[in-house]
């Protein structure tokens, strides 16, 4: 069942996601060579938990173990911290946070390079980039979830990337995930009718080689199936009359 969300909803969403924008402003500004990914998440943790009511909203989840995913070069999604994961010159860190504040639920993700990296890794961070905003201009209403997916996968496939087309965007709101699915690819025009008030996380992932992927034996950690590397950014964005309103911002100092 696909819920909508009131104005006063959509008000406390948008509260909890500038928290969250902030958390991942400081994570980013944390990457560097010799940081481990076990840092970040207690980083992420201490900050998130330092606003009243607000709590990470992954920690828990499914049983995943950390507030946040740190997945590095290959891994697309669902890298679990580790004081063992020692980021290195040339990597990129995706960084995938949720937050719940006051029973609602924001979800946001970004690329980071660690020091410098390749043209390659570059523009594939670019080419992310690009797509989720596409995909953000077409959440409006009237148009459909095929039109987000259409206009995701026109980008990736114009750069010669391709999509881990296994994995989705999502509603979220009162609950971390849940219908309707939001693909990065699709058909303009098909697919649940986008109306005012739904919320949806909108989250390219974007592979230089083939879509294909596969599963750690952590049971958690997703790959290419390849080993090429894949880049990943997330917004929550509402559906409104006024256009798409993206709620993972930092309006502000937090």
């Amino acid at each position: 069942m696909i819920t909508l969300k009131s104005p006063r909803e959509l008000e406390i969403m948008a509260r909890g996601g500038a928290i969250l924008a902030a958390t991942l402003e400081r994570l980013a500004a944390e990457v560097r060579p010799g940081v481990t990914t076990k840092d970040l998440d207690a980083a992420a943790e201490a900050f998130i938990r330092s606003h009243r009511g607000a709590k990470p909203a992954f920690k828990g989840l499914y049983g995943f173990p950390a507030a946040v995913c740190t997945s590095i070069n290959e891994e697309i999604v669902h890298g679990i911290p580790s004081p063992k994961r020692v980021l290195k010159e040339g990597d990129l860190v995706k960084l995938d946070v949720g937050v719940e504040l006051d029973g609602y639920f924001t979800d946001s993700a970004i690329t980071v390079p660690v020091g410098e990296v390749d043209v390659a890794s570059q523009r594939l961070m670019a080419v992310t980039k690009e797509a989720l905003a596409a995909g953000i201009e077409a959440a409006r209403v009237g148009n459909h979830i095929g039109d987000i997916g259409a206009a995701i996968e026109a980008v990736v496939k114009a750069a010669g990337y391709t999509t881990a087309d296994d994995l989705v965007g999502h509603y979220v709101g009162s609950k971390p995930h849940g219908d309707p699915q939001v693909p990065n690819h699709g058909t303009s025009k098909r697919g649940p009718k986008l109306l005012p008030g739904l919320t949806i996380a909108i989250e390219p992932m974007v592979n230089i080689g083939k879509s294909a992927t596969r599963t750690l034996r952590d049971k958690w950690t997703i790959v290419t199936a390849d080993g090429s590397r894949s880049a990943h950014f997330e917004h929550t964005v509402a559906i409104t009359e006024a256009g798409p309103r993206i709620l993972t911002l930092q309006p502000a100092r937090v």
